[in-house]
């Protein structure tokens, strides 16, 4: 066990910064990355004021994200854990027509899911399914093939691994999945919310291709947060632009949307402003991210309601 202890120091990490080291009101000269790798600001991002700046040192651990393997990750998202429950069938899952589920072809990697639904169930167990979509075009999948299945039910989200039976093209497209192996399953509470501790980037308005700022998301639903930034970002029924990452047990994705500020609260005193964002146009792929997310982190629930609070 002891082994494990020594790997870290012999790891590339990122130049740590201090507040001297970072100008306020001019261009970085590098992008600034959080102690695990997590982009917080680009190269070229204008950091406005020293408040801001305190914001980032408070909240994060800024370092030089320039440095070779600076935003390398741990590979704990890899990382398999034994499932020790009874072993779940496909009837467990209670899976219905029309169920969204996601398709990784690379099995155990941090590829993107791409999304697809059921439209059938064989009395063996097997699956048929819309084939995945990528950019709105049918995602090639070749019969033989191992294929990484999170499927989303009215409950739990499950996730296993099946084998491509057969490819389809009449009288439709569509493709039969085999009797999935081992069945992982995930608990979910309605309109969950959980304790993170996400870096958001953020621009003020819903168009442009900058994020002008760092923020902090501490509690984190399916379709939304509470941001915490130096200054309030804009008036309730504005937007913003955010980007994060999202990294779990199941998933590896980077999110970048608008979101509606629906409430602002203000800090007094040179205290943090809080926002509460809903994520309005997250594309099914990304809903099914947030989903996973928040289900994987249920042991740090903040509270659940029956609402649609986010």
């Amino acid at each position: 066990m002891n082994e494990d202890t020594v790997e870290l120091p012999v790891r590339a990490v990122p130049a740590a910064l201090n507040l001297d080291t970072v100008p306020v009101g001019t261009p970085l000269d590098w992008p600034i990355v959080d102690g695990d790798g997590t982009l917080l600001l680009d190269a070229g991002a204008i950091l406005v004021g020293v408040e801001e700046r305190k914001f980032l040192f408070d909240n994060f651990k800024p370092q030089r994200g320039d440095v070779p393997d600076a935003s390398a990750s741990p590979g704990e998202a890899g990382a398999a854990r034994t499932d020790t429950s009874d072993p779940l069938a496909v009837k467990d899952m209670h899976l219905t027509i029309g169920a969204l589920i996601g398709v990784r072809l690379h099995v155990g990697s941090a590829a993107p899911m791409h999304p697809c639904r059921i439209i059938g169930f064989a009395p063996n167990q097997s699956l048929f399914a819309t084939p995945p979509l990528f950019e709105g075009k049918i995602l090639p999948l070749g019969v033989g093939e191992n294929v990484e299945i999170v499927a989303i039910a009215s409950q739990a989200v499950f996730r296993f691994v099946c084998t491509v039976e057969a490819v389809c093209q009449l009288p439709f497209d569509y493709v039969v999945l085999s009797r999935p192996g081992v069945i992982r399953r995930l608990r979910e509470r309605k309109s969950i919310r959980v304790r993170a501790r996400l870096p958001v980037r953020y621009g003020v308005g819903e168009t442009g291709n900058t994020y002008e700022g760092i923020g902090l998301a501490k509690g984190v639903s399916a379709l939304g947060m509470s941001l915490t930034a130096s200054w309030p970002l804009g008036s309730v029924g504005e937007r913003l632009r955010v980007a994060f990452r999202l990294k779990s047990k199941e998933l590896d994705t980077t999110i970048e949307t608008t979101a509606i500020i629906r409430n602002v609260q203000k800090g007094v005193a040179g205290e943090p402003a809080v926002h509460g964002l809903e994520l309005d146009r997250l594309d099914m792929g990304q809903q099914m991210a947030m989903k996973v997310f928040v289900f994987d982190r249920q042991d740090d629930v903040l509270y659940w309601t029956n609402g649609s609070n986010k």
